[in-house]
C-alpha cells in the first residue's frame, strides 16, 4: 500500500459520502466532493507514475473507484429525478457489459485482452462532465435546460458506442482466440 493506492482508497470512501449528501440534498458539498474526486484521481495517477509507484492493485483500485463513484452518481440522480432514468439504465447497462465480458472470458476460456478504447475514453470524459454539470447546476440552483439536453444525448451516443466497440473488440479477440482451438486443460 502506497501513497497512490490510499488516494485511490479514499476516493472509492468517498463514495457512500457523496451519495448521502446528494440524498440529503447538500448539492454544494456534493458537487465540491465530486470535484474533489477529480483531483484525486489525476493526483494519485500522477504521484503513480512520477515515483514510479503503479501496483497491480493500484490498476485494478483507480478503475473501480472511478466507475463506482460515477455509477452510484448517475443512479442516484436518476432516482431523484435530476436525469432521466432511460440514461441511467444505458450507463449501468455498459458498464455491467463490460464487467461481465471480463468475468466471462476466463470461464469459456478465452482471453481476451481488455484495453481501454478511445470511445470509451471519450465516454469516460463526458459521463464526468454531465455529472459536474447537473451537480453544479443543483448546487448553484440554476438551470440550463438546452445545454443539459445536448449532454444528456452526447452521453447517450458515446455509451452505446463504447458499448457495441467493445461488443465488436470482444467478438474479434474471441474469435482470434478460437482459431487456435481453446486452451489446454490446466
Amino acid at each position: 500500500m502506497n501513497l497512490p493506492n490510499l488516494i485511490t482508497l479514499g476516493r472509492l470512501l468517498s463514495v457512500p459520502v457523496a451519495v448521502y449528501l446528494l440524498m440529503q440534498t447538500a448539492y454544494m458539498a456534493a458537487f465540491l466532493l465530486f470535484v474533489a474526486a477529480g483531483i484525486s484521481d489525476a493526483l494519485d495517477g500522477y504521484l503513480a507514475k512520477r515515483y514510479n509507484q503503479t501496483t497491480r492493485l493500484g490498476a485494478f483500485l483507480d478503475p473501480l473507484a472511478d466507475k463506482t463513484l460515477l455509477v452510484s452518481i448517475y443512479v442516484t440522480l436518476g432516482l431523484q429525478g435530476d436525469l432521466p432514468n432511460w440514461l441511467v439504465v444505458l450507463v449501468v447497462f455498459r458498464d455491467l457489459l463490460i464487467i461481465g465480458g471480463a468475468v466471462l472470458a476466463p470461464l469459456v476460456r478465452v482471453e481476451v485482452r481488455i484495453r481501454p478504447l478511445a470511445i470509451s475514453k471519450l465516454n469516460t470524459a463526458v459521463q464526468i462532465g454531465l455529472a459536474a454539470f447537473v451537480l453544479g447546476q443543483l448546487a448553484l440552483d440554476v438551470h440550463v435546460d438546452l445545454v443539459e439536453s445536448a449532454m444528456i444525448y452526447l452521453v447517450a451516443a458515446t455509451t452505446a458506442a463504447s458499448g457495441a466497440s467493445y461488443l465488436v473488440y470482444w467478438a474479434r479477440q474471441t474469435a482470434g482466440n478460437g482459431k487456435n482451438g481453446p486452451p489446454a486443460a490446466p
